[in-house]
């Protein structure tokens, strides 16, 4: 089958009164990355996601992080789904499922996606407490698990994401992220063999 040309795209702005978030990403990127949303930890699991999904991104972001990081994290992941699935497309010719299990020292995590069209997040795994911890000094454990609600529930993702073993919180957030953009690196590749929509019902 004939395969695109150009690369799927998608650039985006979103501008409330806690954060403002100019986003733009290439799909079919080789992984370059210019990071800054005032959250120096998200900067570095985005740069992450970036690097090992092959995933070409770009975030300017600000907001009311005296309060906390979580309205601009939040705003971020949203706006990032959202590119996500405008740069998708109809979905033509991609491979759909991605699985992948990534170690970072001794932390693992595995993560598995569905380019469904059908948002869903399992989320398991994490220590007892790991929540309530601030890596970094300022980004709670509670949003990497915030994060992927949002970008799976605006790009229309299915995502399961599981953590089998780890101590260090830092590690674990970055294993679930790698984890994750490994997936994705995976389900949004173009399969050769691959004809139209992969799916039954001719649509995702």
């Amino acid at each position: 089958m004939t395969r695109p040309t150009e690369h799927r795209t998608a650039s985006l702005r979103r501008a409330t009164s806690e954060s403002t978030v100019e986003l733009s990403l290439d799909l079919d990127g080789t992984g370059v990355s210019h990071i800054d949303t005032t959250v120096p930890f998200f900067d570095h699991m985005l740069t992450a996601f970036a690097k090992h999904s092959l995933t070409d991104l770009t975030v300017r972001a600000s907001g009311d992080t005296d309060i906390d990081a979580h309205h601009t994290v939040e705003d971020i992941s949203i706006v990032l789904g959202q590119a996500i699935r405008e740069a998708l497309g109809d979905k033509s010719g991609i491979s759909r499922y991605g699985d992948a299990l990534v170690p970072l020292d001794e932390a693992l995590a595995q993560a598995v996606v569905d380019i469904s069209g059908r948002p869903y997040l399992v989320h398991e795994g994490e220590p007892v407490g790991f929540e309530h911890h601030l890596i970094g000094g300022h980004f709670t454990g509670s949003l990497v698990r915030h994060t992927f609600e949002a970008i799976a529930f605006n790009a229309g993702l299915t995502v399961h994401v599981r953590v089998l073993s780890g101590r260090d919180p830092h590690h674990i957030a970055e294993a679930e992220y790698k984890a994750f953009a490994r997936a994705f690196r995976q389900a949004k590749a173009l399969d050769p063999l691959v004809e139209g929509i992969p799916s039954t019902k001719g649509a995702l």
